[in-house]
């Protein structure tokens, strides 16, 4: 019997088709799937604010909140919980699990049973790169849960985001590559701490880690192995595919160059599916962490803003604010295609969750050296070669913040006053790569993937020598004293915007000075 209530739209839901895909008819009704609710935080909004927590002001006077702290005033209440446990009862769902810290509640149940529940209709589709359980339009949800529910996520399972590394290509073979201790050593990484005390995390969205590969990098080098730990969301496992090219050459990127940068910090990865469920359940998962409470997140994986619901990229970005509040700082790489995104056309769009206004957006600069000094640096641009670009612009769905009113960001390109990105740069061309073991064989990578954990490794030696986390840095590292620890980027652009003096939407504030860095952060 149909079940009786007002229903209302779920807000932000609507799904395009899938691009490049083909409608082959209804999803199997009986199949099985998981969906995870994501809901509202306990506590009022105005009482979240982040700029009303003491997390934005000098770093000496900064406080962040426990996680236990935060699951027990922000996380989902047991009010809003208690309303989807009888909103599964009625269609027949299973409540799996639910995690107050992350504000999610996971069900379990057939396609035909979510389908009615949220009043959509569940289509397989054919694409180039598999087939997938796709929806189109807007879900619906019973009125009395409009203000409870802030995303639906799992009914669709298409592809969300790709990784921003670069494979250097035989046509680039005479190019130079660096050591990422080459790189710190460049960047004046601060030298007498390792990181020890500090946990990365790093989100993977597919592929795996080789231990024989790790130890044979770090040997190599010289450094002793850092312990790396897999951690499992959704049923993602490490799991190596054996190719350089796929996203084994993202995971070992990431830990490679974090390790590096800071030896002594424990590394963990957070492998979850590629669908914007797992996305968000990585974050909210790794954010959440009581075991090995990560003080810093990696994220080197992302698409364009138009490719995600409203729904995907507030949830997303606000696991991104729930981790600031708990002194997390996240770095996101920007994308690898420049202005465009990779988006055909040629409209200027950015990456996300680079634009979100709760991350660190990491972009990519072309890196010379002679010996350990910086010869030359430039805006890390090979579109004419079809090699990629960083990527850089204006959202047109996240509001300028407070911490770049001083930067002179243009409005996007449908006049929106919008987030600049990205915030801060590093080497990324793959001309002036980095040498990484891959899958058992040396290989040189490039890519905003790199820059987001070279700068998580500055931040975990940071964390060590100041003896607190620095957390949410935005603000400062916009203050004048925090950019002149910064080598401007003034040469170069990225397809769609040129870099200048001060901030610029190709390479951010910069490049690092991590002494002077540190330096100017001691005494904030």
């Amino acid at each position: 019997m149909a079940i009786r209530q007002d229903r209302v739209e779920l807000k932000g839901s609507a799904r395009a088709a899938m691009p490049g895909g083909q409608d082959k008819g209804p999803a199997n009704p009986e199949e099985q799937i998981q969906v995870t609710i994501h809901l509202r935080r306990g506590s009022k909004p105005t009482e979240f604010a982040i700029d009303a927590k003491k997390t934005t002001g000098p770093l000496s006077k900064r406080t962040y909140l426990s996680r236990e702290e935060f699951a027990r005033t922000h996380g989902a209440s047991e009010a809003d919980r208690k309303e989807i446990r009888a909103f599964a009862a009625q269609f027949g769902l299973k409540v799996d699990r639910e995690d107050p810290a992350a504000r999610s509640v996971k069900l379990s149940g057939t396609v035909q049973a979510f389908s009615s529940a949220f009043g959509t209709d569940l289509r397989h589709y054919q694409h180039p790169s598999g087939t997938y359980r796709c929806r189109t339009g807007s879900l619906t949800i019973p009125a009395t849960l409009e203000s409870v529910v802030e995303g639906v996520f799992g009914l669709d399972n298409r592809p969300q985001a790709k990784a921003h590394f670069r494979l250097r290509n035989k046509a680039q073979a005479a190019a130079v590559s660096y050591s990422p201790v080459q790189v710190t050593e460049a960047y004046s990484y601060p030298t007498g701490v390792t990181g020890s005390g500090q946990c990365i995390a790093v989100i993977e969205l597919g592929g795996g880690f080789n231990t024989s590969d790790l130890n044979a990098f770090f040997q190599n080098l010289g450094i002793p192995a850092p312990k790396v730990t897999a951690v499992s969301v959704d049923g993602a496992t490490n799991s190596p595919t054996g190719s350089p090219n796929g996203p084994d050459g993202e995971v070992e990127l990431d830990l490679e160059v974090a390790g590096s940068a800071a030896p002594g910090a424990q590394l963990a990865a957070y492998f979850a599916p590629n669908t914007d469920q797992g996305f968000i359940d990585a974050v909210t998962t790794a954010a959440n962490d009581t075991n090995l409470k990560p003080s810093i997140l990696s994220i080197s994986w992302g698409g364009p803003e138009t490719s995600w619901t409203e729904q995907a990229r507030n949830s997303l970005s606000s696991a991104c604010e729930d981790a600031a509040t708990m002194g997390i700082t996240v770095l996101v790489a920007a994308g690898d295609d420049g202005a465009s995104d990779g988006v055909s056309g040629g409209a200027l769009i950015v990456d996300f969750p680079a634009s979100s206004p709760f991350v660190l957006a990491c972009g990519g600069t072309s890196l010379q050296l002679s010996g350990t000094m910086i010869k030359s640096e430039q805006v890390w641009n090979d579109l004419s070669s079809n090699e990629g670009a960083t990527g850089g612009g204006v959202s047109e769905s996240f509001a300028l913040p407070s911490f770049q009113s001083g930067a002179i960001v243009p409005k996007a390109p449908n006049g929106f006053v919008g987030r600049g990105v990205p915030d801060v740069s590093g080497d990324a061309d793959p001309a002036t790569g980095y040498d990484v073991v891959v899958d058992g064989k040396p290989s040189v990578i490039g890519g905003t993937s790199a820059v987001a954990p070279l700068w998580a490794g500055l931040f975990a030696l940071i964390n060590q020598s100041l003896g607190k986390n620095v957390g949410y840095i935005n603000s400062l590292l916009y203050s004048a004293k925090e950019q002149a620890s910064f080598h401007d980027i003034t040469s170069g652009n990225n397809g769609g915007y040129s870099a200048g003096p001060g901030w610029d939407p190709c390479t951010g504030l910069g490049s690092p000075n991590g002494a002077a860095l540190l330096a100017a952060l001691k005494d904030s």
